[in-house]
Order: C-alpha cells, then sequence, then structure tokens
C-alpha cells in the first residue's frame, strides 16, 4: 500500500470546474489527510480556489493546461481539442504513467461501467451501466468478480452476493449469454463471491444482491429509467403538495425530507462511478454535481486505492480462471 495517496484531478471537468473541483477535495482531503493531489487545468483558474483551502494547497501540485473537455463534447470533438493537452486526458495519463494511483473528472459525459446504487437494504454495486454494449458469458462472469471485488472492498463484505439483471429469474429466460453465465457462475462457485441467480428489474431497487451485473445496453437503460423515475416522484409530490394552502405550508415543514427522497431515490447522487478493468484507476463524478457531491467521488477514488482495488480484481479473475481454462486479465475483461 502507498503511504501517500496521489490523486489526479481534472479541475475543469464538469458544469462548475474548479469551482466545485477544489473544494470537494478540500472537503476529502479532512476525511482522508493521508492524500496529495496532481490538478490539472488553468493554473489562473485553480489558484484563485486554491487558495481558500491551505491544507489542501499544501498538498497538492497544480499542472497547467489551458485545454478543457466540455461536458457537451463528442469523443470525436474531444479528440481534435487536443487529447493529449487536456486536462481531463493528462489526468487519466498520469495514472497510466504512475505519477497518481487515481484519476477523477466530471468530464465528458459518457457512463462509467460499475457504480454505487442506493436499494431499500442499503447499497449495491451495479455495472456494466453501459461503458461496454454487449459482451459474452465469459465477459459477464469477469463483470461479476470485478463488481464483487468493488463490493468487497466498498462495503467490507467477505462474500458479496452477485446476480445477473434478466426478464426473470426462472432458469430458461432471458439471452443466451446471460443463461450460460448463469452456467458458468455456478459451476466456478468462486470463494469469493456468491453467485444467487437472476434478478429482475425490480430487484436493483429492492437491493436482491450486493452486486448487479447486467451488459452496458441494459445497464444503461435501467440507470436512466431510475434517474428519470426519481425525477418523475418528484414532480408528482410537488404537484399534490401545491393544490391546496394546506398542502402548500405541510410542504414547507417537509420539503427538506423530500430532497433527501429524491436523492436517496435517484442513483446518480451516489457520486462517483468507476471504470473497472483499466491499469489504474479511473473514477467519473457527475457533471452537475456540488462540492461534497465531487467530495463523494474523491473518497471512492481513495479508498479504491487504498484497499487495493485492481490487485483484488486480478486475483479473483485468476483464481475464477481455472474453471473454464482461461483467465483474463483485468484490462483483457472489458476489451
Amino acid at each position: 500500500m502507498p503511504q501517500k495517496v496521489r490523486i489526479a484531478l481534472d479541475a475543469m471537468g464538469g458544469d462548475f470546474g474548479a469551482s466545485v473541483v477544489i473544494p470537494g477535495a478540500a472537503i476529502s482531503l479532512t476525511r482522508h489527510p493521508d492524500s496529495e493531489y496532481l490538478l490539472f487545468g488553468d493554473r489562473a483558474l485553480i489558484e484563485p480556489v486554491l487558495a481558500n483551502h491551505p491544507a489542501l494547497k499544501a498538498v497538492s501540485k497544480i499542472i497547467h493546461t489551458d485545454v478543457a473537455v466540455s461536458m457537451h463534447d463528442k469523443p470525436s470533438q474531444a479528440l481534435r481539442r487536443g487529447r493529449k493537452t487536456s486536462s481531463m486526458w493528462l489526468a487519466i495519463e498520469a495514472v497510466k504513467k504512475g505519477d497518481a494511483h487515481v484519476a477523477i473528472s466530471a468530464g465528458i459525459d459518457r457512463p462509467a461501467l460499475a457504480a454505487i446504487w442506493p436499494t431499500a437494504r442499503g447499497d449495491s454495486v451495479v455495472l456494466d451501466l453501459g461503458a461496454t454494449i454487449g459482451g459474452d458469458a465469459h465477459h459477464l462472469v469477469a463483470l461479476s468478480v470485478m463488481g464483487a471485488a468493488m463490493a468487497s472492498v466498498l462495503f467490507g463484505l467477505e462474500r458479496p452476493t452477485v446476480g445477473l439483471l434478466n426478464i426473470g429469474v426462472e432458469e430458461i429466460k432471458g439471452r443466451e449469454e446471460i443463461r450460460e453465465a448463469a452456467e458458468l457462475l455456478r459451476a466456478m462457485n468462486l470463494p469469493q463471491l456468491e453467485y444467487i441467480g437472476f434478478v429482475e428489474g425490480d430487484g436493483i431497487g429492492r437491493g436482491a444482491a450486493d452486486v448487479i451485473v447486467a451488459e452496458g445496453f441494459s445497464g444503461n437503460i435501467a440507470l436512466k429509467a431510475a434517474e428519470g423515475t426519481a425525477r418523475q416522484i418528484t414532480e408528482f409530490l410537488r404537484g399534490a403538495l401545491s393544490r391546496t394552502w394546506r398542502a402548500k405550508i405541510g410542504y414547507l415543514f417537509a420539503r427538506n425530507a423530500f430532497k433527501a427522497l429524491r436523492d436517496k431515490l435517484d442513483p446518480s447522487k451516489s457520486n462517483g462511478s468507476v471504470v473497472l478493468g483499466l491499469n489504474g484507476i479511473v473514477v467519473k463524478s457527475h457533471g452537475g454535481t456540488d462540492a461534497e457531491g465531487f467530495a463523494y467521488a474523491v473518497d471512492v477514488g481513495y479508498e479504491m486505492v487504498r484497499y487495493d482495488l485492481l490487485n483484488k480484481i486480478n486475483l479473483m479473475l485468476n483464481r475464477g480462471g481455472s474453471a473454464n481454462g482461461s483467465a483474463p486479465t483485468a484490462q483483457e475483461a472489458v476489451s
């Protein structure tokens, strides 16, 4: 384990750039004082904000670039504007070079692979949420192993339960790849996870498993549906509570509770999705988050490094590989 967790931040990312990234990092630093930071972005914009956070300034280094990737940029536009010199790409490159242990960015709005999902019984890890579309049975098994490793790190579970997202719980239902993945997981009987079978869409919110695995297409649809439902419930409540003066008074007293309910229902509020399967760790923050939300993303990145997530993933994949004759590395598993 490193004595210090070095975190590379895209200080220009998201809707608000340094005005949120820097205070968010400062909040996280109070929780994890063994952190240090590489701040990538426009020095003229970073320094005035950083001056308000002397503790963070003392453990930070600014790497200047005046190129930033906008939340609205398409990947092709981002490449044309300077892949090698943008704050987001430089932060990721720092991990690749070994200059940082983890990179955190709220840059291009592309869904990451794994996220913490609020459920009725606590939090679950759900993946893939859109990073990779499609995949065979072995890919789903690899995602199951990586998700279990993430759950064990974040939730302190020795053997997380894992379910495969499907259109029904019966063994005959679903696409051939999902049914084959289920057979593999049962046959492998991995000591690092407990496979519990298929989970339907409503099982995500119920917390049917510690880890719920889907290929990226269906996983991304599930995420967007949940986000939309959270907003819909909020609008329904707002409409119902504005019809009479009694209801309006009641809403004034209960609005904080309703906001907490909306945030709990919305998986996008559990900020800090993780791109698993890389030779390094990249955390994707939501672009519209506030400082506290960005601090949560920084916390996720810190914990991934401090608890040696990548090593756990590779160990679990290599152990599991003996069941089918091939042991993909974490990088190969999602390529």
